[in-house]
């Protein structure tokens, strides 16, 4: 099965178990605080307050780029994989009625649970949209900021979902996305194990591929700011239940793993100079 279809029906069962008082979290039995520390205490309670408690709980993110990102009023935002829909909610209140916030995702049970907490919420000036990261529904250049919650490193090409970021990104525009990232050399099992730990299906990429993938893609101004260091004790349990002996491996675990905001920029457009030039002209 591909990674896309992988994600798909996870974050489509995710949606299903909140709908039914579950949790969003991985495991299919798993407890309201199963996926701590990557997932608790992420909001401000005073953000989500007025929120529908569905949304908190679909919350399957590693930060709060909302509040990072600096939203101002009338500006257009767009959620990268929008899920439950909170950071929509909260993008759309900080842009206010004169501004526009757009979800995207390809998941038909978390966009069903985004409509029904938008209704809940009240607020108006949201849209959720069926897509996929990688192929964006939107026009170039039609949004001023980017957000994504801990979504970008599950996608199986991230190259192409950072060019599409930058297409519709107008010029000057901003990308503001928390997701994992990885510091270092780890070696290959027990990345996977970590990643799995970390969020169902992951693919972090190392802090300078990152950067190096964002330059490619045309962004300038990048910077990677660590919100959360993940420890060995963090995941001792799950990597335990793995098989793994994790004294021996905590050298190679410790502080490697961290949830960081990325910030990035679309450069602005060059100004058009007239020409003089008598072969200009004419």
């Amino acid at each position: 099965m591909e990674i896309k279809e992988i994600v798909k029906e996870r974050y489509g069962q995710a949606a299903l178990r909140v709908t039914t008082g579950g949790s969003s979290c991985c495991g299919a039995a798993a407890p309201v605080d199963c996926c701590d520390p990557i997932t608790a205490e992420l909001y401000d309670p005073n953000q989500t307050a007025e929120l529908p408690p569905d949304a908190v709980r679909a919350s399957l993110g590693c930060g709060n780029p909302t509040a990072l990102a600096e939203l101002k009023p009338g500006e257009t935002v767009l959620d990268l994989g929008s899920g439950g829909g909170i950071d929509v909610l909260l993008s759309g209140r900080r842009v206010g009625p004169a501004g526009k916030a757009y979800g995207l995702d390809m998941t038909d049970e978390m966009l069903a649970l985004a409509r029904e907490n938008q209704r809940k919420a009240g607020v108006a000036n949201v849209e959720f949209l069926k897509g996929e990261i990688e192929n964006i529904p939107l026009a170039d250049g039609s949004v001023d900021v980017i957000v994504s919650n801990c979504v970008i490193n599950l996608s199986g090409d991230k190259d192409k979902v950072l060019r599409e970021a930058f297409r519709v990104l107008k010029p000057g525009g901003r990308f503001a996305v928390s997701d994992v990232v990885v510091r270092g050399e780890v070696p290959a099992e027990i990345r996977r194990s970590v990643e799995l730990w970390i969020g169902c299906v992951a693919g972090a990429l190392e802090e300078s591929e990152y950067r190096s993938k964002l330059a490619a893609a045309g962004f300038e101004r990048i910077g990677i700011e660590p919100t959360r260091i993940y420890t060995v004790e963090d995941a001792r349990q799950f990597l335990a239940g793995q098989g793994l002996d994790v004294d021996r491996i905590a050298p190679q675990v410790e502080g490697k793993f961290i949830s960081a905001f990325i910030r990035a920029v679309k450069p602005l457009q060059p100004l058009q100079r007239e020409c003089c030039a008598p072969s200009c002209c004419g």
